[in-house]
């Protein structure tokens, strides 16, 4: 953990990290793919007859500077895949991930006399960029595993004490797009704005309009939330430049509301461009970069796993998860978009073992993506203990399914 954690690596660079894990699995004796979507890990184990589970972690880190002040902190910096000069963290708990991901496959094969079926183990590059599963899937994972009925994930929460897991059925993570929009006007001298179209003027109007997006035009019962995330233009304070570029991030559960946020951002992107004169051929341009749709936890199958994970770790440690988050993942693309695999993602407590008390006092660990971000080591022995005991839960023999 404290080696992933030294030495972060953003999607689809993940080259160390992958290699770590793969070495690890051929150790152990697994049949190993790597390089899948880039640098994914693909490891499986055939046991005999049975259920066919595949368990995922991600390994990518993200672009911030850290503030912890531990002995194990990234200094890394880096070029990203843009070219562009970024400090490195994990400040989401992909090394964490990581490393039950390892522990778990040491477990699942040490314990193979007790189970029976087929177990895939999978390290995911860029679900940051929530893009990795679909890379996985492009680059053919499904011709190289049998098709999984199962699809399990583990998620750290800095909010849980470390030590307790907690889960509930139904909707867990929003659905997500990640969508580039360009605004071409007219360059021109910064003297001469009337000689220009000027897409920063366009852009900022445009972005000041999103606004009314979430708040009249989507149903206020249904979650909606439209970030944007980056507004991109010119180079120079004596140039209006050619074009502006908005990066925006969408989350729902309601398939209608996605629909009807896009909508209402073509229709008021192309209309800002209309009122600034700008021709048909040179019309905003929109370009959807990944979209996955929302996790939604199995109920029968989260009923077994909390059953399994309270025998494991004790009644006392396995809480009800609480509302829904907007944040999003895509482990559950990994078996295609017509899957029927039932799906669970458990989410680990990684926060000190008072944050409970802590938060009713109005004092809030830093959640990820924050330079601040810290995940209690102890964390990842408990990710692997409770993730195993799910896995020789549905796969044990004995069990239903065999």
């Amino acid at each position: 953990f404290k080696q992933f954690h030294q030495n972060p690596e953003l999607g689809f660079q993940e080259f160390e990290t992958a290699a770590t894990i793969a070495a690890h699995f051929e150790k152990l004796g697994y049949a190993v793919t790597t390089g899948v979507g880039g640098t994914g890990v693909v490891s499986v184990l055939e046991n005999g007859p049975g259920p066919v589970v595949l368990f995922r972690s991600d390994m990518d880190a993200l672009p911030v500077e850290e503030l912890v002040d531990v002995g194990y902190a990234s200094t890394k910096i880096v070029e990203d895949l843009a070219g562009v000069t970024v400090p490195l963290m994990h400040a989401c708990g992909h090394d964490g991930h990581s490393a039950w991901l390892m522990g778990v496959a040491e477990v699942m094969m040490t314990l193979k006399d007790r189970w029976s079926g087929t177990l895939i183990l999978v390290a995911q590059p860029a679900e940051e960029l929530l893009s990795g599963a679909h890379a996985m899937v492009a680059d053919a994972i499904l011709d190289l595993v049998p098709e999984p009925g199962y699809l399990i994930a583990g998620h750290q929460m800095p909010f849980w004490p470390v030590g307790s897991v907690a889960l509930t059925h139904g909707y867990r993570m929003a659905g997500s797009i990640q969508m580039d929009v360009v605004l071409r006007g007219k360059g021109g001298h910064g003297s001469s704005p009337h000689l220009a179209i000027d897409p920063v003027v366009m852009g900022s109007q445009a972005v000041m309009a999103y606004q009314t997006i979430v708040s009249r035009l989507v149903d206020q019962s249904k979650p909606a939330v439209l970030t944007i995330g980056s507004f991109q233009a010119g180079l120079a304070n004596n140039v209006i430049p050619d074009s502006a570029t908005l990066k925006l991030n969408l989350r729902w559960y309601d398939p209608a509301v996605k629909d009807g946020m896009l909508d209402g951002i073509k229709a008021v992107t192309d209309n800002v461009a209309r009122m600034y004169g700008v021709t048909a051929d040179d019309m905003p341009t929109y370009t959807i970069k990944s979209d996955v749709p929302p996790v939604f936890n199995d109920q029968a199958l989260t009923q077994r796993a909390a059953a399994a994970m309270k025998n494991m770790l004790g009644d006392d440690r396995v809480l009800v998860a609480g509302d829904p988050y907007m944040g999003s993942e895509d482990f559950h693309m990994l078996a295609g978009k017509d899957s029927s695999a039932s799906v669970l993602m458990v989410e680990v407590g990684s926060g000190p073992p008072d944050v409970l008390a802590q938060m009713k006092a109005g004092n809030f660990p830093a959640f990820p993506h924050n330079p601040n971000f810290y995940m209690e080591p102890e964390a990842v022995l408990y990710g692997a203990r409770a993730l195993s005991a799910v896995l020789l839960d549905i796969m044990g023999k004995g069990q239903p399914d065999q």
